[in-house]
């Protein structure tokens, strides 16, 4: 998504979720959302849920692609649809990093086993994929019928192209084989299609980002105003991205060494010093970043953390917290787990751990006022039962606060508005992963060394704040399946919460190691003997890598059928 953060004006204010209307940095589309909506447009963000619904409503097409205003617009409608921080922390509601406790939202029925055909999200995440699809196809095939500068129109068109594959990469590893098309849909073929192989609808991904690649800008080449475009080092990344899941390790090994070895093509990137300020406002665009889904202060802002941050700081109630399981990942500052590193000391558990633990999660005793910049002195949240301070203390089930003992630190906006409202852009893609990435796949064709660590991990645990010899240094002594436990934990720790750790899981397939079980929180029951215990979660390794396609779509379309396994028809 791509805003102007710096020149809108007179843009109305929206609420702290999201706002429907995608807005981009040329500061063209308020007005002209204005023009478009006095000619009568009936714009359809997401559309039915049949896939042949026009975004357009009932704005004439013959009026509608008279400029290249308009078909910006369209464009940004597609960018919009794309994603956004409600889909980001609904991922990591599905992973044993965060969990909704308070209610029993679509993503905690799944966890729990209870999921049907008819469970919400199953249909809403279908409906709003296709519907972003839709956008995109009807772009591609109107925006030739502009007189206009045919690079700025084959950038635009790559674009375009390139938030399609994103939208197939989501639909086909959340539902499998699912159906696959470049072109508008009639209402009859609608209602026909069949659904596409997986292994098809990658192989089409992979053929659209080589077709496109070399039409977007490289991240160098941007304007200020054009910060926040897909570029070249976008569309490598959603290959590499995309041959992981699929764990074609030559390919990622490939892809990512074209974005580490050839910058001078692909676009220059590299670690941001500061991990914990990387998610904040002013961290934006910086050269770590590949992609992000953008917002824009009283444009256009997210406002989950009303629901995930210290009540004490101006939360509202506790939606969704960290999971013991999560905090129980970080390491030592020795590099050791705290099962085997002398450092660690049962009655002080937070002490001495990777730094990264207090710039993603707030734990009984958190120096608030040490790690967010927003005006407190002195502040330390306290979370435990016992404190005298209750505050932003567990209190049991169904409370206010937290019923993990954990808040959610990573993405705290320091500058947010009225009840949390945060114009943070959350970040899609960034070199950090791309090191881990590459790490990975060498360790599973056999080839990793220590130049490939001292290329990868031993740099992302330099800037997280790690100095010990033994943490940075090379385990030389290390088997291939205890380098792949290290990275797998480097991964979850660096990237935990940025909704990547579901679709690890899923090519892992650990599902029954991470999701089946009991829930648990912070060590604080029965004089702290024993953690907190939560739902317990249900994973059948049968049925629940995949989701069952809606049961609105089979009904519509018998040629969807037969359903994913263990999913009735």
């Amino acid at each position: 998504m791509h805003i102007n953060k710096h020149t809108t004006k007179h843009a109305p204010t929206c609420t702290p979720k999201h706002t429907a209307i995608g807005q981009r940095k040329q500061g063209i589309i308020a007005p002209l959302l204005r023009s478009i909506l006095a000619g009568g447009a009936l714009l359809c963000l997401v559309s039915c849920n049949d896939m042949d619904t026009s975004p357009l409503g009932t704005y004439p097409e013959d009026q509608f692609w008279t400029s290249i205003e308009k078909a910006q617009y369209m464009l940004n409608m597609v960018y919009n649809q794309h994603y956004s921080a409600g889909t980001m922390w609904n991922d990591e509601t599905l992973t044993d990093n965060l969990i909704h406790a308070r209610d029993f939202c679509d993503e905690r029925t799944i966890r729990d086993g209870n999921a049907e055909t008819t469970t919400t999200t199953f249909a809403t995440t279908w409906k709003n994929l296709y519907a972003g699809i839709k956008t995109a196809n009807m772009f591609l095939e109107n925006i030739d019928k502009l007189q206009a500068n045919q690079h700025t129109l084959t950038r635009m068109k790559a674009q375009a192209r390139y938030l399609r594959a994103w939208m197939y990469l989501r639909l086909t590893s959340l539902y499998g084989d699912v159906p696959y098309f470049t072109t508008n849909l009639t209402t009859a073929e609608a209602k026909r299609v069949s659904r596409t192989p997986h292994t098809q609808v990658m192989t089409a991904i992979h053929n659209e980002l080589t077709a496109i690649v070399n039409y977007l800008p490289r991240r160098d080449d941007l304007t200020n105003d054009e910060r926040g475009q897909i570029t070249r080092g976008a569309a490598i990344m959603l290959q590499a991205r995309a041959y992981l899941y699929d764990a074609d390790w030559a390919a990622v090994e490939q892809y990512c060494l074209m974005l580490m070895n050839e910058q001078e093509q692909y676009g220059h990137y590299a670690l941001y010093p500061n991990y914990q300020d990387l998610f904040s406002q002013d961290a934006e665009y910086n050269a770590e970043i590949i992609a992000d889904y953008e917002y824009a202060p009283r444009v256009r802002t997210w406002g989950e953390m009303h629901d995930m941050a210290p009540i004490s700081v101006g939360a509202r109630v506790n939606g969704r917290a960290p999971t013991e399981s999560l905090v129980s990942a970080y390491l030592m500052e020795d590099g050791l787990t705290t099962d085997a590193s002398p450092l660690y000391n049962a009655k002080h558990p937070y002490a001495h751990r990777d730094p990264r633990l207090t710039a993603t999660v707030v734990y009984d005793g958190y120096r608030w006022s040490d790690n967010v910049p927003d005006g407190t002195t002195g502040k330390i949240i306290y979370t435990h039962p016992n404190s005298n301070i209750t505050t932003d203390a567990y209190a049991g089930p169904n409370k206010n606060q937290t019923p993990t003992g954990y808040y959610v630190r990573k993405y705290y906006d320091a500058k947010h508005e009225d009840r949390q409202a945060s114009s943070i852009n959350i970040i899609t893609m960034r070199y950090a992963d791309v090191l881990l990435m590459y790490a990975e796949a060498m360790n599973e064709q056999g080839k990793m060394s220590q130049e490939v660590w001292n290329a990868t991990l031993r740099p992302i645990r330099q800037r997280a704040g790690f100095t010990l010899a033994s943490a940075l240094d090379y385990p030389t002594t290390a088997t291939q399946a205890d380098m792949r436990d290290i990275i797998r934990r480097e991964r979850r720790c660096e990237l935990a919460l940025e909704g990547l750790r579901w679709f690890d899981i899923k090519r892992w397939r650990i599902g029954k190691q991470c999701l089946d079980g009991y829930v648990l929180g912070a060590r604080f029951i029965n004089n702290n003997t024993e953690n907190i215990r939560l739902d317990k979660y249900i994973f059948d390794e049968n049925r629940d890598y995949l989701w069952s396609v809606p049961q609105t779509q089979m009904d519509i379309n018998p040629n969807l059928m037969p359903n994913n396994p263990g999913y009735s028809r």
